[in-house]
Parts: C-alpha cells; sequence; structure tokens
C-alpha cells in the first residue's frame, strides 16, 4: 500500500479578483514536479467565481472535464450547441475528444460560485466530443458513497471516457465506511470537501487530498461530520 498526503495549504493558489482559485496539482502559474498529477487525475481546481464572472470560452481537446458546483450555479455553453446551467447537487463531464469550445460563468450577479473542476486523462483519444449533465439527490449519500461518474452508461452517474469512477459521501461523526477499488491497478484519490476524515489512522482535514494505491480496499471514518469525494483512477 501506498499513500500520498496534500494538504490543503500547500495547494497553488491564485486570486485574480473575479477568481479565486486553489489548484491541487499543477495548473496555469502554479508548477510543483511532485505534484503534476495522481494517476489518470491531471487537475484538481477549486473556484470561486465572482457573480456574474466566469471563463469566456476557450478549447479543450482530449481530456474529460468534470465540474461539479458546491454553492450557486454556473452557467455553461459550448461548442456541441449545449446551453444549460449547473448547480449543486449537480454533476457535469465532457469528454472533449477532438475539441470542443466552452465557457462557463456565474449565473448570479450578486453572489459567489464555488465549484470543482478536475481533469482526467482519456481511455480512448480523439473521439467525437460528448456531454453528460446529471442531478443527484443528496439523500442517497447520507451515510454511503453515492457514485456520480461511472464508464458504464447502465451505471449510476455521468458517463466518462475512462475506467474511473467517482463517488461522494455525506458521513456522520463516528460513522465508518469501506471502499473496494473497482478495477484492479487503480488508486483513489480523495478530497474532503468539509470536516474531517480518518484513513489508516491518517486525519485528513478539510480541503485536504489524500491518495491510496497498491490496495484493494480500504475504510474512511468521519472524525466529526464530514463530506468527501472519492475518485478512482488508473495509476497510469
Amino acid at each position: 500500500m501506498k499513500t500520498v498526503l496534500h494538504k490543503s495549504n500547500t495547494r497553488g493558489h491564485a486570486n485574480h479578483g473575479w477568481l479565486d482559485t486553489n489548484h491541487t496539482f499543477s495548473f496555469a502559474g502554479y508548477y510543483n514536479p511532485d505534484r503534476m498529477h495522481f494517476g489518470a487525475l491531471r487537475v484538481l481546481n477549486d473556484d470561486w467565481v465572482a457573480g456574474g464572472m466566469g471563463f469566456g470560452k476557450h478549447p479543450h481537446d482530449n481530456m474529460e472535464i468534470i465540474s461539479i458546483p458546491l454553492e450557486g450555479e454556473l452557467e455553461h455553453k459550448d461548442s456541441m450547441g449545449n446551453t444549460t446551467v449547473i448547480r449543486q447537487n449537480d454533476v457535469q463531464i465532457m469528454s472533449a475528444g477532438t475539441g470542443v469550445q466552452h465557457s462557463e460563468y456565474n449565473r448570479n450577479k450578486e453572489e459567489k460560485v464555488n465549484f470543482l473542476q478536475l481533469w482526467i486523462f482519456p481511455k480512448l483519444r480523439n473521439i467525437s466530443p460528448r456531454y453528460d449533465q446529471k442531478t443527484f439527490d443528496p439523500a442517497d449519500r447520507k451515510n454511503k458513497l453515492q457514485q456520480i461518474v461511472s464508464p458504464k452508461a447502465d451505471e449510476t452517474g455521468v458517463t466518462i471516457n475512462q475506467d474511473a469512477w467517482l463517488h461522494r459521501g455525506k458521513l456522520e461523526s463516528g460513522f465508518s465506511i469501506n471502499y473496494t477499488l473497482k478495477q484492479n491497478g487503480n488508486g483513489a484519490y480523495l478530497f474532503v470537501l468539509d470536516g474531517d476524515i480518518i484513513i489508516n489512522d491518517q486525519k485528513i482535514n478539510k480541503r485536504d487530498g489524500f491518495g491510496i494505491w497498491e490496495v484493494n480496499n480500504f475504510s474512511i471514518t468521519a472524525a466529526n461530520s464530514a463530506e468527501v469525494l472519492l475518485i478512482e483512477v488508473p495509476m497510469i
């Protein structure tokens, strides 16, 4: 078993006025050769966007891009013809494939929006761009791991072009849950949205990231009321 802990205060940080952002892995002006990726997980950004502001149209290709709003509403437009709003409890994914352009704006003028954006290396390159978005009932993650992303179209979650699964859990203080990795050679990266958790006697605090691999399963215990995002990816 191998593990890595990324404390929240070691993330890359930039404040552009309209955007206050933290980068778990190297991104934009933040470069750390020891923090390039965790397996197929390339980017984990924790963004706060000011009211009415956002990212203008920009291109991507050959990347799986996942957006998870935690507070507020994000308006999305892309070159595939999608114009949508993603809200708390929604998950959005774009398979950029051969190429796509999109923009993201805070829909509300008076309130900030906080969302996570993840980039995951694709399994297949140069596929036709694809979009998926779903809403998930928060009651279904109380003291359990709610699957929100899956590589299989017949499973729960938005569909990803990679052997990756994402789960979100909200655990009461003292509650423990076991997670078994779904594919050999995969690892899991846990990002604590709120509260504190314990894995193998390691306490992991709010906005910390913790990677674990070369293991079949592990347990997560809530040191207090906690919410966690679990990202299982191939350890490429």
